[in-house]
């Protein structure tokens, strides 16, 4: 039987919710071997031996460098003594959870080519360990076993079905039921998304379900097939569409619900990202921007509800998934908890799909007032689908919440959700994929921090500022435990690690680590003493690539970073403030500096920053000495000289000329830099 909560839903508004929790599964206690810590995926864990009594007394047990300098999203997996991790370019290492010694390592070789198919750098965001085997995705679309003892290879399988679209695979696979389940991601420049099942044993697909219709005429073969006929097409209008794919690709929270036996699926946003361009403005555009639920052992369609029907605002809704037990109205209800980018968090009976509320967590949200309770409908706010005009909105395109985990604890009844406030001006006329650019001087205020929020009041209880970091982020993911600590770390190039009080949200102990820390932190315990762990790296998409608060430094690489009571051990230095501007002697032609700035601005500013006001991450143009001469310049940007670094060539996409425009834009950003620094003047 087909059952979904979209325009046509009936709801049931229920109300006078009360607080009654039940814990959910936890497999072996002292260890961290699913992702989010459990089948609920809480980010919760039982261990209490660190508590607000001795918190002050943590300290670095040890630490581990990786051999790459990109962002680090992965959250590590903790089996039997082992910690697995996987870091940028989709490597991963098997460490002694103990002491850091690496056990092994495995390289995939992603090929340099790939980097810049991918929107927000070459990340992954972990592995999943399983009957003996490890299994990591790489960002290249491969889905790989290892034998986790020795981290010899054990099979492959492409997971691409069509490699002239610009595909990606950043998430951490799940297992379950002897099958192992990834997503893609690509949305942001176009591709049609899909999940599939992969059996543990051989590699082979067991099915696939595509989240958006293929083009007329056009049929997959797979289990998505029916329902998509049935209930997604009519929901499509015009054609851009069908070449473009429509989006939705899942690239981050999958779940398998282990008590109700089926499969949650976080769904992405359209593509392109304005609704009027890709479907003349109609149609609420199945299956974007959904919590869809399917059989996971065929794939069959069960139910979805539609959080962000017709998608204009890249408002994803592929942010973790929560599973708990809620006593609402005097009766225990089974539930997702679910904050996704558009603002509103989700309390949706996860046996029916049918939502119970649905609150803002954020504030100032420009795109709707709120959501209908009779159809389960945002009521959106005129103009805000920037049809005729610009739109400033609210969340952004990052969105209030983005990827990095928010936790759950069944002792406090909160959520811990990494928060922004931020803006956006949106406009379908200045292309298919993102709005236009503006001074930042002109947004209002933005505000970063984490929440606790009440998922039956619908109401926030306490905050913790995050400002000072990443604006784009409220601070990395998210742990708690049954000793009411919440630890998240922090940063954009420089970081730290935080616990606080669960209840209050005072900040009990902090301590500052060389990185950025976007991941969520775990916790386990080996020989009677618990550790808490976090792969720290800055990168990813926003600010980090963009450019900070903070002034850039010298390039380091990114670190597993493990705390203990009493730790004896002691971090690396913070690196050196990135060094003098190249400040090339020529003078540079006014014309191509302004053609330059237009052509960087629609070209490089996600990867290498506003006017060139980069973090160091990615090389900070203005410090390289390629900007100083016209011919490597040439060779690199148009002919791809360092293409195997993960830079791309734009040859056949810019012309010669407009390739030395950037060249000297930059090298006057570069002058006005060096002119700066010879003045005493900061950066930041």
């Amino acid at each position: 039987m087909l059952r979904w909560f979209g325009a046509a839903a009936a709801a049931i508004a229920l109300t006078g919710m009360s607080a009654a929790y039940s814990q959910g599964t936890q497999p072996a206690a002292q260890e961290w071997a699913a992702h989010g810590g459990s089948s609920n995926e809480q980010y919760y864990s039982q261990l209490t031996q660190i508590d607000a009594s001795n918190v002050a007394d943590l300290k670095p047990a040890w630490y581990f460098e990786y051999d790459t300098v990109r962002g680090q999203e992965g959250e590590p997996i903790v089996v039997d003594g082992v910690l697995y991790i996987s870091t940028a370019w989709s490597k991963v290492y098997a460490l002694d959870a103990k002491t850091g010694a690496e056990l092994w390592k495995y390289d995939p070789k992603v090929p340099g080519e790939a980097g810049p198919k991918g929107c927000c750098d070459v990340v992954n965001r972990g592995v999943a360990v399983s009957e003996g085997r490890v299994f990591v995705t790489t960002f290249d679309g491969r889905m790989v076993a290892l034998d986790a003892r020795s981290g010899e290879e054990l099979w492959v399988t492409d997971t691409i079905v069509n490699h002239a679209m610009d595909y990606t695979s950043t998430g951490a696979p799940r297992v379950f039921k002897s099958k192992v389940i990834i997503g893609q991601g690509g949305a942001e420049k176009g591709v049609r998304g899909y999940v599939t099942a992969y059996d543990v044993a051989t590699g082979e697909k067991a099915w696939r379900f595509y989240l958006t219709p293929p083009p007329p005429g056009v049929v997959d073969g797979e289990v998505s097939d029916r329902v998509l006929e049935e209930m997604a097409r009519p929901t499509w209008f015009g054609d851009l569409w069908h070449t473009t794919g429509g989006g939705g690709a899942p690239w981050d929270s999958i779940v398998y619900d282990e008590e109700l036996d089926q499969l949650l699926i976080g769904t992405g946003n359209g593509s392109p990202h304005s609704h009027y361009l890709r479907s003349a403005g109609q149609g609420d555009n199945l299956f974007l921007a959904s919590v869809l639920a399917l059989d996971p052992d065929t794939g069959e369609y069960r139910w979805h509800y539609q959080q962000t029907p017709g998608d204009s605002w890249d408002y994803t809704s592929v942010q973790n998934m929560i599973l708990a037990d809620l006593t609402i109205d005097g009766s225990p209800r089974k539930v997702i908890l679910h904050a996704p980018k558009n603002g509103f968090f989700y309390v949706i009976d996860r046996e029916s799909g049918q939502p119970i509320s649905a609150n803002p967590y954020a504030e100032d949200i420009r795109w709707a007032t709120g959501i209908d309770t009779t159809f389960w409908r945002p009521i959106e706010v005129p103009g805000a689908r920037y049809v005729d005009r610009p739109f400033l909105n609210s969340p952004h395109v990052a969105g209030a919440h983005n990827w990095q985990p928010m936790a759950y604890s069944p002792r406090t009844g909160l959520t811990y959700i990494p928060t922004v406030r931020n803006y956006f001006t949106y406009s379908a006329t200045s292309g298919p994929h993102q709005g236009e650019v503006i001074d930042p001087s002109e947004l209002p205020e933005p505000d970063a921090y984490l929440q606790a929020f009440d998922p039956l009041t619908g109401q926030e209880s306490w905050r913790s500022d995050a400002n000072g970091w990443l604006l784009d982020s409220g601070g990395g993911g998210v742990l708690v435990t049954a000793s009411d600590l919440v630890f998240q770390g922090r940063g954009d190039i420089l970081g730290e690690m935080l616990a606080l009080d669960a209840r209050t949200g005072e900040v009990l102990w902090r301590h500052d680590t060389p990185n950025a820390v976007m991941a969520a932190p775990v916790t386990y315990m080996v020989d009677g003493e618990q550790y808490v762990a976090v792969s720290t790296g800055g990168g990813g998409g926003g600010s980090p690539l963009l450019g900070s608060t903070n002034p850039p430094r010298e390039k380091q690489p990114g670190r597993m970073v493990v705390f203990k009571l009493n730790g004896t051990a002691t971090l690396p230095a913070p690196p050196p403030l990135a060094g003098p501007a190249t400040d090339p002697d020529e003078v540079f032609d006014a014309d191509k500096v302004a053609l330059g700035a237009q052509v960087y601005g629609r070209n490089c500013v996600f990867c290498h920053g506003m006017n060139g006001r980069q973090s160091n991450i990615i090389t900070d143009l203005r410090r390289s000495p390629v900007v100083a001469n016209a011919q490597v310049w040439r060779a690199v940007v148009h002919d791809g000289a360092f293409l195997s670094r993960g830079m791309p060539k734009f040859d056949g996409k810019l012309s010669v000329d407009e390739v030395e425009a950037i060249r000297q834009f930059m090298g006057s950003a570069s002058q006005d830099l060096a002119r700066d620094q010879r003045a005493g003047i900061a950066e930041r």
